[in-house]
């Protein structure tokens, strides 16, 4: 099956863009902003040429510009005037609409090029929180409606993946500086996502502590024998998916009989925590609502 996505409907405009399908009509009937094809039931349908023109047009609109303005402007002014933006202003809404257009027409070179553009200007850290955090919470709910398929998912994840492990990579180079524990990080049977405990894997680096990176689908077993190797660990574990929700407690629990002493602690985060009952948890536990609220313990 081809799961290459190059129509689109105004409400899949209305979920990459951010504007209402009723403020879409609106535009296109009072300033022809846009030149929708249309089925023979009259349904409205969009290339990616008219998607990139929405994309470029909102930036303009979010940064002052007038719609009736932007529409009296030539096909090339738009993404000149977009271009002058982003050379002086905040880049956070350009570099999110550019992956959006390399995701959907699975462009390495576009996703490349708007990469090494940020890089230039911000640190990687900086572009994983304002960037690469706000596209991946996107992605999510482009996906959950049908906007995207897994397969533009998977094309995006393993783009920011790359350059994560090329980061955590320079990372590991260095020498440690603190040594006073050991972070373990895993993900639960079954858990695939993986992204985020990578990040995490890659902040702690950044703070000069060694970790040892298992990843996906860990028997907890197995986590024990680490304890024979390093006198101080900190388990992390990010909860995406796995385990089910009513058996959350369940793993944090054999978790804590297998591997808690006194200087063992565990970390928890992800979607799944909110289900942790946190009343009555060993001070040796500790739940985080976000990445932020965990790199602030390290």
């Amino acid at each position: 099956m081809n799961n290459v996505k190059n129509v689109f409907s105004i409400k899949d405009l209305e979920n990459l863009s951010g504007i209402k399908a009723h403020t879409i009509r609106i535009w296109e009937k009072r300033y022809n902003v846009l030149q929708p094809m249309r089925t023979d039931t009259n349904i409205r349908l969009y290339d990616l040429a008219s998607l990139q023109k929405l994309l470029n047009i909102t930036l303009l609109h979010e940064y002052g510009y007038k719609i009736s303005k932007i529409a009296s402007y030539s096909e090339d002014k738009i993404p000149l005037l977009v271009r002058e933006i982003i050379s002086s202003k905040n880049a956070k809404s350009h570099a999110i609409s550019a992956f959006k257009m390399a995701m959907m027409n699975y462009d390495e070179e576009l996703f490349l090029s708007t990469y090494n553009w940020l890089i230039a200007e911000k640190s990687f850290k900086e572009i994983f929180y304002q960037v690469f955090i706000p596209l991946l919470e996107e992605l999510g709910l482009l996906w959950q409606t049908d906007t995207i398929t897994p397969a533009h998912e998977h094309f995006m994840s393993c783009l920011i993946k790359q350059k994560l492990l090329t980061n955590t990579e320079k990372l590991q180079m260095l020498k440690r500086t603190k040594f006073d524990t050991v972070f373990v990080l895993s993900l639960p049977m079954n858990e695939i996502h993986e992204l985020g405990l990578m990040y995490l894997n890659y902040e702690i680096l950044l703070h000069g502590y060694k970790t040892i990176y298992l990843g996906e689908s860990m028997p907890i077993d197995n986590l024990k024998d680490l304890k024979k190797h390093f006198p101080s660990i900190v388990f992390v574990s990010y909860l995406t998916v796995q385990p089910e929700k009513d058996m959350v407690n369940y793993y944090v629990g054999q978790m804590a009989e297998e591997l808690l002493d006194d200087n063992t602690e565990l970390w928890y985060l992800g979607r799944l925590t909110e289900f942790i009952e946190r009343e009555g948890l060993s001070d040796k536990i500790s739940v985080f609502d976000s990445v932020s609220e965990l790199v602030g313990k390290l």
